[in-house]
């Protein structure tokens, strides 16, 4: 029996797509954006770039900024009633208003 290909990226044709008016070189200011502890964020990924994207399933939640692990940041989601620690580059975070 054939197995289906589970990847990554599987199914996100729309949601890892970039509106036209966007396409094109990304800001430098928001790959080095900093984040502080306490920080409410929340997810928008940036489908240039791979390194230190979130999964999917979190695009467009809001979390709370926990530590800073290397370059990338470890925010806090709750999906149901559980809390999940998720590890983002900031180029794929904007702060939530």
């Amino acid at each position: 029996m054939v197995q289906r290909g589970g990847g990554f990226r599987r199914k996100t044709r729309g949601k890892l797509r970039k509106n036209v008016k966007d396409k094109g070189k990304i800001s430098i200011r928001n790959y080095l954006q900093s984040f502080e502890k306490g920080d409410r964020v929340c997810f928008v990924a940036e489908p240039t770039i791979q390194k230190g994207m979130h999964f999917p399933r979190f695009n467009g939640r809001n979390g709370i900024v926990e530590k800073k692990v290397g370059g990338c940041y470890e925010v806090i989601v709750r999906e149901g009633n559980m809390h999940k620690k998720v590890v983002v580059h900031p180029v794929h975070l904007r702060r939530a208003q």
